[in-house]
């Protein structure tokens, strides 16, 4: 099955399993109906933020989107894990800030943090989103180098180097170059 296009219709059925209506989702989760059907009928991979709002919003961990699994005992990922990622970009997969997300820990349930491999498509001139949402991130440079926007300041982390942050801050992170990036990135998002 393609991933990229069972983001949204999990979200719909989780949603609808909770009997809940997309006005009451978009009034828990801030997002609007407009944005929150265009997701659900996977016209819209969304970023980062919006998928955290819309977890708390039906009272499930970020991971739930992302895997089916409810192994509690510790899980290992393999390189041929890999294969298969998730692509979220800020509007649409040729945006500034596309991403496509490796989970580290879908078999893993019960999880509070969500481990990624991230690869990340060179920067283009085109401009970017700040997106904000609770918890924290750690973010290390396995290649390349990136670009963090974090509140009114620019970070530039290199191949080797990492950076934590707090992200209820205003935030984007991208490739700082044409060369694009990969990183591993842990999200801590309270429930």
């Amino acid at each position: 099955m393609d991933k990229t296009k069972s983001v949204g219709s999990k979200i719909k059925r989780l949603r609808e399993t909770k009997m809940i209506s997309v006005e009451e989702f978009a009034e828990r989760s801030g997002l609007s109906v407009e944005q929150i059907n265009l997701i659900e009928n996977d016209n819209q991979l969304p970023s980062l933020a919006p998928l955290i709002k819309m977890a708390r919003a039906l009272g499930v961990r970020l991971g739930t989107f992302l895997d089916d699994n409810d192994h509690l005992g510790p899980v290992i990922s393999r390189k041929e894990d890999l294969a298969e990622g998730i692509s979220f970009s800020s509007k649409t997969a040729t945006s500034h800030n596309n991403l496509t997300f490796f989970s580290l820990a879908e078999k893993k349930a019960g999880r509070s943090m969500e481990p990624f491999f991230i690869n990340i498509d060179s920067a283009s001139k085109d401009g970017y989103e700040l997106s904000s949402h609770e918890g924290e991130e750690f973010v290390f440079v396995l290649k390349g180098k990136i670009e963090v926007t974090y509140g009114k300041e620019n970070f530039i982390v290199n191949e080797g180097e990492s950076i934590y942050y707090d992200s209820i801050v205003n935030h984007n992170l991208h490739a700082a170059d044409d060369q694009g990036a990969q990183i591993l990135a842990v999200v801590y998002t309270p429930f």
